[in-house]
């Protein structure tokens, strides 16, 4: 895996997937028993935007930057941004992961299971949340985690997998490795990331999943009106088995967070619910 994290940490494509990841662990929350969050390509915890690959690119800059920048948030990215706010009390400096959101959410009661395969980020990971009881984390395919750990013990909880999509097959085996974790934990909650690099490919992606007969929320975000040379013009999220409510929550967030990403207007929005 040659992918780097630290080079995208903070862009506007994961100002979009932890802002809904956020919404999603709270809306588990709300009842008292315990959960279980599995993530399948945890990454390394937490990102230095100071450091010289997150410099480089600068993607941070049209992403969380310009929402640290605000004063005012709707209600739908108060808790998404508290998380950033405690983070930096000051100056934005670290931009948190996945992994750490779902640990600051996460209740007493919860469990984390977090597989990264890359030893070096599974080293970073560890550093980064080390000490933590509820989490146990695991140097393997992150795929092959969706049959060791499912169903959880909890029997209720959220499959978060966000995959570097270095393969040129990667969504074929999504929908196969999801045909086989929604077998085995049938009422979990799944959210994946995806980037949109061609609309073909993405659109068959779509057409697979309706065939496991899920309530699916479909989002998508572009923050630009074609696609740009190098780098991710625009991604999107399915969530099977979205929380009650989720997509009304969702067609608020959206919105903002296009107008706040975009100010010139270019790009689009996407909030698709299907049963």
């Amino acid at each position: 895996m040659n992918y780097q994290h630290n080079y995208h940490a903070g862009n506007f494509a994961d100002v979009l997937k932890h802002a809904v990841l956020t919404l999603i662990i709270q809306s588990l929350s709300k009842k008292e028993t315990p959960f279980c969050y599995l993530e399948t390509h945890a990454g390394a915890g937490c990102y230095d935007l100071i450091d010289e690959k997150s410099q480089k690119t600068g993607e941070y800059l049209q992403g969380i930057d310009k929402l640290f920048k605000e004063i005012i948030y709707p209600s739908c990215v108060k808790p998404y941004m508290k998380l950033i706010k405690a983070l930096n009390p000051s100056i934005l400096e670290t931009y948190p992961g996945s992994p750490y959101i779902a640990q600051q959410l996460m209740r007493k009661q919860d469990h984390l299971i977090l597989c990264e395969l890359h030893a070096d980020t599974h080293q970073m990971l560890r550093r980064c949340l080390r000490g933590d009881k509820r989490i146990a984390i695991h140097k393997q395919d992150g795929y092959l985690g969706l049959k060791a750990f499912l169903p959880p013990k909890e029997r209720r909880g959220l499959v978060f997998i966000d995959p570097p999509f270095e393969k040129s097959d990667e969504f074929r085996d999504l929908v196969d490795y999801l045909s086989t974790a929604v077998k085995r934990f049938s009422n979990g909650i799944y959210a994946i990331w995806y980037p949109i690099k061609d609309q073909r490919v993405v659109q068959h992606f779509y057409s697979r999943l309706k065939k496991l007969n899920i309530p699916t929320l479909q989002i998508e975000l572009s923050i630009h009106d074609h696609k740009i040379p190098l780098g991710l013009s625009a991604c999107g999220m399915v969530i099977l088995n979205p929380p009650w409510q989720l997509d009304k929550t969702c067609s608020e967030l959206l919105p903002w967070l296009w107008k706040a990403l975009s100010p010139e207007g270019k790009g689009y929005y996407k909030v698709l619910l299907s049963s």
